[in-house]
């Protein structure tokens, strides 16, 4: 008798232990009934990091639904502590139709919400569950402060392939943003683990070419939630920008005598004009003869229609 109670016992656990493993299976392949929840920025970039602020496309946080059967839909924000924010316009929505509930970044009473992670929850009043996603949802107002930015050598001798380094730190990871006055003329990449690194400029905006002269460039930072540093927060630094140059800028030579000019380009060769004189060469020494007049001529070096000139006084 106890080896046939032990033997019904041992096949009543067996059947149980097969029903719960089923039942556990057929909820594992069960589909949810909501998906297509993606995260995204009003670009349709997945993001979870906005800012309210930013005035760009990273300004609020949409979250598309989509659900297997028809059903009314409640979002609604919650903080860290599972404390509920704001609570989105409620919809119906019917099957396999996307929705994108948009999220601004403020509170059920239109004040802002305070720079934190935030999950969304999902109510269907007919399925009457709710989804706690963990997406998180982070707003980040606060933008890049600049420590430090400037230039190894603030004087560009501008040609193919010649740029000029700016140095930069901030106080979080981010892109560095150059402008020349109000325009914006560099985007640097983001470096993920490093608020240190360094953007190159070739002496152009646009891709044309600037007049050789000393500009004064403004550097601040973009993080990855749209914040960037406003123009006050801004470093600036100056770069001389030549394409041209020569020494010695003033020359004194007797008529019919030789002299040497250093002449400093990025280009592989130039054009030179003195008085009646003229050529081209490609060394960064001028070797010229003096006109046999006495007087006072220019020496006009040029290259890709930018030149720099020096004064010949010719005595006797």
């Amino acid at each position: 008798m106890q080896r046939v109670l032990t033997s019904v016992t041992l096949l009543g656990l067996l059947v149980f232990t097969a029903a719960a493993f089923a039942i556990t299976e057929h909820l594992k392949q069960e589909k949810s009934p909501i998906f297509g929840t993606q995260i995204t920025n009003d670009d349709g970039v997945p993001t979870k990091l906005f800012s309210p602020v930013c005035h760009c496309p990273n300004s609020a946080v949409r979250i598309p639904i989509k659900l297997r059967h028809r059903d009314h839909v409640t979002v609604t924000i919650v903080d860290a502590a599972d404390r509920e924010v704001d609570t989105l316009p409620s919809e119906t929505l019917a099957p396999r139709t996307p929705r994108e509930f948009v999220w601004r970044g403020v509170k059920d009473d239109g004040s802002p919400a305070p720079d934190g992670v935030y999950h969304p929850w999902v109510h269907l009043s007919n399925g009457r569950h709710t989804f706690k996603f963990t997406n998180n949802i982070i707003i980040d107002t606060k933008p890049p402060k600049v420590v430090s930015a400037s230039v190894g050598n603030p004087t560009l001798f501008a040609g193919a392939g010649r740029t000029v380094a700016i140095h930069y730190a901030f106080n979080e990871p981010a892109h560095a943003v150059v402008y020349l006055g109000r325009r914006r003329i560099i985007k640097g990449r983001h470096v993920k683990q490093s608020p240190k690194d360094k953007v190159v400029w070739q002496g152009t905006v646009d891709g044309r070419p600037l007049k050789a002269g000393t500009y004064t460039l403004s550097v601040g930072g973009l993080d990855r939630a749209g914040n960037e540093t406003p123009p006050a927060g801004r470093k600036d630094v100056k770069v001389t920008l030549r394409y041209v140059q020569l020494s010695p800028m003033r020359v004194a030579v007797a008529g019919g005598k030789r002299f040497t000019v250093l002449v400093r380009t990025a280009a592989r060769h130039y054009g030179w004009r003195l008085g009646r004189q003229h050529g081209s060469h490609r060394s960064r020494i001028l070797h010229l003869r003096a006109p046999t007049t006495p007087g006072t001529y220019r020496l006009v070096v040029t290259e890709d229609g930018q030149s720099s000139t020096a004064v010949v006084r010719v005595h006797r």
